[in-house]
């Protein structure tokens, strides 16, 4: 769909330009947002380097460990189903934790691996388990407690106070994720009685 979309809108901005009189402003705005794309990627990127690193290093100390205890019960909350498997649950942990800090870019890889060993447990590959639809969840709707990308976006913009998004952003991500939560365990308990009629 989106490979119908995108050119249909480049066709009528460039139509619109011409008949317009206005192909000079396009030109002008397709280099400066070229310029800003760049600018901005490169900020990112240093952004998603310094969390990887961080977490990482974050991996193999006793950070992560009291991380993962605290995490536990609500881990065990979120997904019954693995219970027994301790290298699941701290992989999803440090893509929670991740996420909690707003590292949604530095998050991702974790969340990858997390997958990764969901679906080796996963009896049916050809669809997902319970757990795997929890962690895409939590994943797409996760409280962040710091919105460490959207900040720094805002700050290789030049907004004027980048961080004052922080109260939005909590009310927003809290909210989302109690949504999530609930109505996936809502979808998984209804699943689950239609499987055992």
């Amino acid at each position: 769909m989106l490979n119908l979309v995108w050119p249909i809108f480049i066709i009528i901005s460039f139509s619109y330009a011409i008949f317009s009189g206005n192909l000079q402003n396009l030109n002008s705005s397709i280099f400066d947002s070229v310029e800003s794309a760049v600018n901005l990627s490169i900020t990112m990127l240093g952004t998603m380097c310094l969390w990887s690193g961080i977490m990482n290093v974050a991996a193999n100390t006793n950070i992560m460990k009291m991380m993962n205890k605290m995490l536990k019960p609500i881990i065990r909350f979120l997904f019954p189903e693995i219970k027994e498997n301790k290298k699941a649950q701290n992989e999803i942990s440090m893509n929670m934790v991740a996420n909690i800090l707003g590292l949604g870019n530095a998050a991702t890889p974790l969340g990858l691996k997390a997958m990764e060993t969901l679906q080796k447990e996963n009896k049916n590959k050809e669809e997902l388990s319970n757990s795997m639809i929890m962690l895409i969840v939590i994943n797409t709707a996760s409280i962040q407690l710091i919105p460490t990308t959207i900040i720094a976006i805002r700050s290789s913009l030049g907004a004027q106070n980048p961080t004052s998004i922080i109260v939005p952003v909590w009310i927003a991500t809290i909210c989302a994720a109690i949504v999530g939560i609930f109505v996936t365990k809502l979808l998984i308990k209804y699943s689950n009685k239609r499987e055992k009629i």
